[in-house]
C-alpha cells in the first residue's frame, strides 16, 4: 500500500455576528481537512487546528514527501516530516499541519486493521465521554453580560453540567460576569473560565483570588503561552486550577510546563499538538507528573471525531472507584458545517458523546459538504 495524493479541502463560512476572544476576532470560520490518498482505495482524513490557508500551505509542503511511501509507518513519517521543517518550525504551523497529515495516517491504519484508532493505541477506557459547552465569546453588537448569561441558561437546560465562559477583556466586568452568570446556573453547573492569554501576571492574580468565591473549576490560559515561568506563578498565588497548552506543540513544547509544573490541567489538541502519534506521548508525560490532562477540542466533526479517538485512550488518573474523568469540550458557537462535512453528525445528548465505534476515525466524510462550504 503507497500514498498516491495529498489532498487539502479548505472550508469557509462568513458569520452572521462576529465574536471576540481576548485575543482574537472571528468574523468567519475556516477550517482545513486533509486527504491522504491509497493506491488500494483506501483514503484517509485528518484536521489541522489553526490558520486554514497557512496550514494547507504547510501540508502541500510535505506532500512530495509522504507520496510513494506506506502510510502504515506512521512513527517513520512523523519524524521524517518534522525533521523537514526542524530549523524553523519545531512548534506552530509546522506541527499543527503535521498534525492534520498524522491523524489521516492514523485513519488509514484504522480502516486497514478494520478498528477504531483508539484500539490501535491500546484500547478504550470509556465508550463516552462527558461534555462542557464552550462558547460564551463577546458578541458583536449586544450586551455581553446579558447575552452571556441566557446562553449559559440555554446550555444548561440543553443537559450539560459544565460550560467554559470568555474573559481576558476587563478585569471588573469579568468579575461582574463571572458573578451573574453563577448566579442564572446555580450551584448545580460546573464552571471555567478562559482568558485566552489576556491578561498580565497580576490582573490574573487578582481575577483567580476574586473568582474562586464562585465555584470556578479551572482558569485557562491566564497570560501569554511564552511565559511559562508566568504560568508558575499564577498557579501558585491565587487558588483556581490553572490550565493551558492548546498552543504547546510537541512533547518538546510540553516538557517544561509539564516537569516544571506550570499548570494543574494540560490541554492537547490532536490536531495542533502533533497528532495521535504525538498526542500519546504528551498523555504520558502528563501522567507521568502527576498533572490532569483535559484535551482542548475546536474544529469540524473530523477535529471532533479524532479528539473523541484520542479521549477514549485517556487512563484515568489514578486509577480510583470513581475517577476524575477527562471532560470533552464541545464547541457551541456559530458553524454551519462543523457537522455538516459528516454524514452521520457526531452530537451530545444531554452533555454526553458516544465515541464512534466504526474502523479509523469511525465517521464518513460528505463531499457534497466540503464542495458546498469551499473557500473561493
Amino acid at each position: 500500500m503507497k500514498i498516491v495524493d495529498v489532498r487539502t479541502h479548505l472550508l469557509d463560512f462568513k458569520l452572521d455576528t462576529p465574536f471576540e476572544s481576548a485575543s482574537m476576532r472571528f468574523d468567519r470560520r475556516q477550517h482545513l481537512l486533509v486527504e491522504i490518498v491509497c493506491d488500494n482505495g483506501l483514503v484517509g482524513w485528518g484536521e489541522c487546528l489553526g490558520p486554514a490557508q497557512m496550514n494547507a500551505a504547510v501540508v502541500q509542503g510535505y506532500r512530495a514527501r509522504l507520496l510513494g511511501q506506506d502510510p502504515l509507518q506512521t512513527e517513520v513519517l512523523w519524524l521524517d516530516l518534522y525533521h523537514t521543517f526542524r530549523d524553523q518550525g519545531q512548534r506552530g504551523l509546522s506541527l499543527t499541519a503535521l498534525s492534520g497529515v498524522d491523524i489521516a495516517l492514523w485513519d488509514i491504519k484504522g480502516k486497514h486493521f478494520n478498528a477504531p484508532i483508539s484500539i490501535l493505541l491500546g484500547g478504550r477506557f470509556r465508550e463516552q465521554v462527558e461534555a462542557y459547552a464552550t462558547g460564551s465569546f463577546r458578541r458583536e453588537g449586544v450586551d455581553r453580560i446579558s447575552d452571556v448569561v441566557v446562553e449559559t441558561k440555554r446550555y444548561l437546560a440543553e443537559g450539560f453540567k459544565a460550560t467554559k465562559m470568555k474573559i481576558g477583556f476587563n478585569l471588573e466586568e469579568d468579575l461582574e460576569l463571572i458573578r451573574q452568570v453563577r448566579g442564572a446556573v446555580g450551584p448545580q453547573m460546573q464552571l471555567m473560565i478562559d482568558a485566552n492569554h489576556g491578561y498580565q501576571v497580576d490582573e490574573a492574580i487578582e481575577l483567580g483570588r476574586s473568582a474562586a468565591a464562585y465555584d470556578i473549576a479551572w482558569f485557562e490560559e491566564p497570560v501569554l503561552p511564552e511565559w511559562i515561568g508566568a504560568y508558575r506563578e499564577v498557579k501558585d498565588k491565587q487558588p483556581i486550577p490553572v490550565a493551558g497548552g492548546e498552543t504547546w506543540h510537541s512533547r518538546w513544547g510540553m516538557l517544561e510546563p509539564i516537569t516544571t509544573r506550570a499548570v494543574s490541567i494540560i490541554q492537547p489538541d490532536v490536531c495542533g499538538v502533533g497528532g495521535f502519534s504525538e498526542f500519546r506521548r504528551v498523555v504520558d508525560m502528563a501522567q507521568t507528573h502527576g498533572i490532569r490532562v483535559v484535551p482542548h477540542v475546536w474544529g469540524t466533526a473530523v477535529q471532533i471525531a479524532a479528539s473523541l479517538q484520542a479521549h477514549a485512550t485517556i487512563a484515568p488518573a489514578p486509577m480510583r472507584q470513581s475517577p476524575l474523568d477527562a471532560m470533552f469540550e464541545f464547541d457551541r458557537t456559530e458553524n454551519p458545517f462543523r457537522q455538516a462535512v459528516v454524514m452521520q453528525p457526531l452530537e451530545h445528548e444531554r452533555g454526553v458523546i458516544q465515541i464512534p465505534t466504526g474502523p479509523g476515525l469511525g465517521i464518513e466524510i460528505n463531499r457534497e459538504a466540503l464542495e458546498e462550504f469551499k473557500l473561493v
